[in-house]
């Protein structure tokens, strides 16, 4: 299955672009089929890992390239020990102050730890990815860094695999990743806040929700909202039968925990 379908098309549209109208005009990705693969043994028995488009990287390493039309299509490979204190993020698209304030809302590493403790997964996989939360050029993506991703995912032996993107476009480039990590036999869960990007470009499984960019994991210093997206998100890897996508309950669930003057 095309990574991209009709990528000819989108490279002729992207070649006219003009990168300084921000998104104005920007040809995303559409997609019309999505790959699939089944899920093999439960949630408990899982390796997860984790890719984020939020641009992180260690500090004093390089940071990720903004002012490329193409957009930077590296990665980071970075360990669950390294504190949120060692990361900076370089972003395009979305506003850091969640992220900073507590890494969970984009990152939710410490959560993911937790569910190891309690057997709810596996285990997180020792190191997580992160990639540019700006990479216009998707056929870029489709052919250099979405291979490279899935390459590493099956050498650490990555059995399902969490998406977060933190801006508008990294939910496309995201989404592009996370179909050719499916189509190479791991399944995979996406994360969104903008169901008009992923519906266009059709990652195998979607839970959505109406959230913010920045803070796509939950909204910081506040464990119980990230707690609410992660576990339906994540039991929902292996409830899917086919590609598509699913709204969390998160927003009831606060709106009742509001009413009831607990939050």
């Amino acid at each position: 299955m095309d990574i991209i379908e009709g990528l000819s098309e989108f490279s002729s549209k992207f070649a006219r672009w003009n990168p300084n109208t921000d998104l104005s005009g920007y040809p995303f990705v559409k997609n019309i089929h999505a790959p699939f693969t089944t899920v093999k043994r439960a949630l408990p028995m899982m390796n997860l890992g984790l890719v984020s488009s939020a641009g992180a990287y260690i500090d004093g390493t390089d940071a990720f390239d903004l002012d490329s039309k193409d957009g930077d299509i590296s990665y980071r490979e970075i360990p669950v020990e390294v504190g949120a204190e060692d990361l900076k993020f370089a972003a395009k698209g979305y506003d850091t102050a969640a992220v900073l304030q507590d890494r969970n809302s984009q990152i939710p590493i410490d959560r993911l730890l937790g569910y190891q403790e309690n057997s709810v997964i596996g285990g997180l996989n020792s190191v997580w990815w992160s990639v540019s939360s700006y990479v216009p050029n998707a056929r870029l993506v489709a052919e250099s860094l979405a291979p490279k991703i899935a390459e590493r995912l099956h050498r650490y032996d990555v059995k399902a695999a969490l998406f977060i993107p933190a801006s508008r476009l990294c939910h496309q480039t995201l989404g592009i990743v996370a179909r050719a990590v499916e189509e190479s036999g791991i399944p995979t869960m996406m994360l969104s806040v903008d169901t008009k990007v992923t519906d266009s470009v059709r990652p195998p499984r979607t839970a959505y929700y109406k959230g913010e960019f920045g803070s796509v994991a939950g909204k910081p210093d506040f464990s119980e909202y990230q707690l609410r997206i992660l576990d339906e998100a994540l039991r929902w890897i292996e409830t899917f039968d086919q590609p598509g996508s699913r709204k969390l309950a998160v927003d009831l669930q606060s709106q009742v925990e509001a009413a009831r003057g607990e939050r």
